[in-house]
């Protein structure tokens, strides 16, 4: 239900927020892993790699419609944290619009494009059959993943973090049946596998539909709010265009990477694959943090809580590289049995090289949760300038370290291509929040009356106040 987060600690706002969050991303990752476990156990590591051959390309495109639909879902979030209802509904209709448009489109071209792209990265020739399937399969359902996207971001934005992830996690053990059922019992091969997670995330859809109709008519447009207007849908573009083309720059890095590891064989291609899902695990967690700051900021941002802005996103830097050096000690210490458990006994080779993708990767955790957190405070304040700017510093950093220290190192130097672009867009992002920063001003004189145990607000009214009595109290 509606729960609005400009009341409360900060940290512990972030925290509670980020809890749910943090298992959806997990369970979403689950998606991948299933996919992982189940098709390099029973297909065997071709069949393997051929599926992580592709994740390069459904992130350049899936990624953009990620971040486009999430930054459809801020506007909203401020509207809600200034307690505007007919904004908020407005939001919601411009971003619906807008998400079945971009979905169509997107899934037109990114059907077009697999054959062609697979070639340009000069996927190895055993491989391109499988990969083409999985990807063509995966992007015929680009629609049901942006509504779902889209629809769990305008829920979150709102203040609930916890609907999206039951619905996730009973689309995730559909999808684990589904995966089984197609890969093993039908025998559909990869192709099995992209349409267990096509058809999980519809039902997700409609799971998020139902909730809306019955439970949270604040998100519920009328119909004059249909009637689309140029302001509105500005506002959507202004800041989900730059999130959806960040996340696309970030995957240009990724395919510059894919091309070289496919340059070097099917094992570093497999290695490569299962370590990215064992990394895609433990960075959801980091994630989580960051997207939870983003609502956080926004909502307090709308509510004109500079004060809580300042303080939130102090304390959840220390929460992430808290989380970060946690998760690094895991993947150092157990990386190689983890990798071992999805490519069998008999790779050694394979699983020797994953592990050395988690060790480093797992090392430099702490910039990552650092990025993550002033990345999503940036955003949430409504700024899609820096972030992009982060996201080709990004590009510049993993390209570079792919060609330059892959071409002398091999392997070694394409696994680099991550933390080195971490850390080249953290000297921008440090400056830019900082910045930032100083321009929030002062906080708003607004006494708010909070519901009794759930945060929930109940009766608010302006009356100056002194910053002594100010201090901690929410503004909407």
């Amino acid at each position: 239900m509606p729960k609005t987060l400009t009341v409360g600690r900060p940290w512990h706002v972030i925290a509670v927020f980020a809890v749910p969050l943090l298992l959806g991303n997990v369970v979403q990752q689950l998606y991948q892993v299933t996919d992982a476990f189940i098709v390099g156990r029973t297909l065997g590591v071709d069949a393997l790699a051929a599926v992580g051959s592709t994740g390069s390309l459904l992130f350049l495109l899936l990624g953009f419609a990620w971040g486009l639909t999430s930054g459809f879902a801020i506007p909203t979030a401020q509207a809600f944290g200034a307690g505007d209802s007919a904004a908020v509904r407005r939001s919601v209709a411009a971003g619906t619009v807008l998400t079945a448009v971009g979905s169509l489109v997107l899934t037109l071209l990114a059907v077009l494009a697999t054959g062609p792209a697979l070639r340009v990265l000069q996927t190895p020739p055993e491989l391109v059959g499988q990969a083409s399937t999985f990807a063509t399969v995966s992007f015929a359902g680009a629609v049901a993943t942006m509504f779902f996207n889209y629809l769990s971001a305008i829920i979150r934005a709102i203040g609930d973090s916890r609907t999206p992830l039951v619905f996730l996690a009973v689309c995730c053990g559909l999808n684990v049946g589904l995966v089984v059922l197609l890969v093993r019992a039908a025998g559909l091969g990869v192709g099995g596998a992209a349409l267990a997670t096509v058809v999980s995330q519809a039902l997700s859809v409609a799971l998020c539909v139902a909730f809306i109709r019955r439970r949270v008519p604040a998100l519920q447009p009328s119909r004059e709010d249909w009637r689309l207007d140029r302001a509105a849908v500005a506002a959507q573009l202004r800041i989900g265009l730059p999130m959806g083309f960040q996340a696309s720059i970030i995957a240009i890095g990724s395919l510059v990477v894919q091309l070289r590891l496919n340059e070097l064989g099917a094992d570093s291609v497999a290695a490569y694959t299962t370590a990215a899902r064992v990394d895609g695990v433990a960075v959801a967690f980091l994630g989580s943090i960051g997207l939870a700051v983003s609502t956080f900021v926004a909502q307090n941002h709308g509510a004109g809580r500079p004060d809580r802005i300042r303080r939130g996103v102090s304390q959840a830097v220390a929460m992430s590289v808290g989380v970060a050096v946690l998760l690094g000690l895991v993947l150092v210490s157990a990386g190689s049995s983890i990798v071992s458990m999805f490519v069998g006994p008999d790779e050694q080779h394979v699983v020797d090289l994953a592990a050395q993708f988690l060790t480093v990767n797992g090392l430099l955790y702490s910039a990552l949760g650092v990025l993550f957190v002033l990345r999503g405070a940036l955003q949430g304040l409504g700024h899609a300038l820096v972030p992009t700017i982060t996201g080709v510093v990004e590009l510049v950093m993993r390209v570079g370290a792919a060609l330059v220290l892959g071409s002398a190192f091999g392997y070694a130097g394409v696994v680099w291509s991550n933390p080195l672009a971490w850390f080249g867009a953290m000297v921008l992002l440090i400056p830019a929040y900082l910045h930032a920063r100083r321009s929030l001003g002062a906080p708003a004189d607004v006494l708010v009356i909070e519901g009794p145990n759930d945060g929930s607000v109940v009766l608010d009214a302006v009356i100056p106040q002194p910053r002594a009595a100010r201090e901690g109290t929410p503004a909407r």
